[in-house]
This record gives C-alpha cells, sequence and structure tokens, in this order.
C-alpha cells in the first residue's frame, strides 16, 4: 500500500491495551478532560490553541484529504481517547515527522511507547515512508526516552531553535526503516 491508499480511509491499528483511529464527535467529553490541560503543554512549543479548549470544533468542518495522519489513542479498556499522533509534513512520500501528547493521567504507563512503536512499524511496512524524525525540547527527558524505546536515534542538537511558536534548544530524532529492520 501506499500513502495515496489512505487520503480518504484513515487507518485503524491496533496494539494489546491501545486502538489509533480516527477521532470522531463522540470523543469530545473525554478530549474536552485532558485537552485544554496546560501541563500537556510545557514542552510542545505552544500553549492550548482553540481547538484544544474547545475539541468539539474538531469536528464541525468536513476533514479535508491528506496523505496526513491525526489519530486519537483510545484506551481499550474505557473506551476514552487518551492521547493523539500525528504523522505529519511528508515530503515526497518519503519523510515525515511525527508527533504525539498524552492525557497527563496516562503518561508513564508506556501507552506513548505502545502507540508510537506500532504507528512507526505500520508507516514503514504499509506506507513508502523511508524516515519519520521528531523534535524534542531537551528539557523533556520522558519524551526522549519513549522515543529511544522505539527505537529513533538522537541525531542533533539545535541551539536556540523554533519549535512551533517558541525558542528552546531542541533534539532532532530520527528512524529510518532500515533501522528497524534489524530489531
Amino acid at each position: 500500500m501506499a500513502l495515496a491508499d489512505y487520503v480518504h480511509v484513515k487507518p485503524e491499528i491496533h496494539t494489546p491495551r491501545l486502538c489509533l483511529r480516527p477521532m470522531n464527535a463522540g470523543d469530545v467529553p473525554a478530549l474536552r478532560e485532558w485537552m485544554p490541560d496546560q501541563s500537556i503543554y510545557t514542552y510542545w512549543g505552544k500553549g492550548p490553541g482553540r481547538t484544544d479548549k474547545n475539541p468539539e470544533l474538531l469536528f464541525q468542518k468536513p476533514e479535508k484529504p491528506t496523505k496526513s495522519f491525526h489519530l486519537g489513542i483510545e484506551e481499550k479498556l474505557s473506551g476514552k481517547v487518551i492521547g493523539d499522533l500525528w504523522v505529519y509534513l511528508i515530503e515526497n512520500d518519503r519523510m515525515a515527522s511525527v508527533a504525539i501528547r498524552l492525557a497527563p493521567a496516562c503518561q508513564g504507563k508506556g501507552y506513548g511507547t505502545e502507540a508510537l512503536s506500532e504507528m512507526t512499524r505500520f508507516c514503514f511496512e504499509n506506507t513508502q515512508l523511508q524516515r519519520l524524525w521528531t523534535k524534542v525540547d531537551v528539557r523533556n527527558i520522558p519524551s526522549q526516552r519513549m522515543l529511544e524505546k522505539c527505537g529513533y536515534i538522537k541525531e542533533g542538537l539545535i541551539r536556540q531553535g523554533k519549535m512551533t511558536n517558541t525558542w528552546c534548544d531542541y533534539y532532532i530524532y530520527g528512524i529510518l526503516s532500515s533501522d528497524k529492520a534489524g530489531r
């Protein structure tokens, strides 16, 4: 398959504890529980935006066809969306950026590692993507650990670079499809 196969219908990806899936208006109560929480945005590069404070706005406009993914992370046990994950900034169907965030109550339980590992595997096995990468604030140690558990490699340090709307020091982490082949 190719990224073009997911332009109109996004994947649903299962792990033992999670389902990565497109979100819908029925998820608004769960999203409202954690999306406005200021603590999530400490290292995000910006504070909560309008849709973070009012998640119902996410579903007021029809979704535009795109090769990018924005999937909710549903905890199977509760049926609630406890986070979200992006694959975006796709370049030539070969390289993309990833981002993930979790409800504060769900952090530190391995959900981020489980979700990102499976999304990484999915991208390399089901699309033509050969590289995934992300930026991480140097102070965000838990995210660095999660990325490293998922096989991402710290590739460099950007000093006082712009991360979304914040100027800070951040690391670039990346993984190649060939990195995963040997694991």
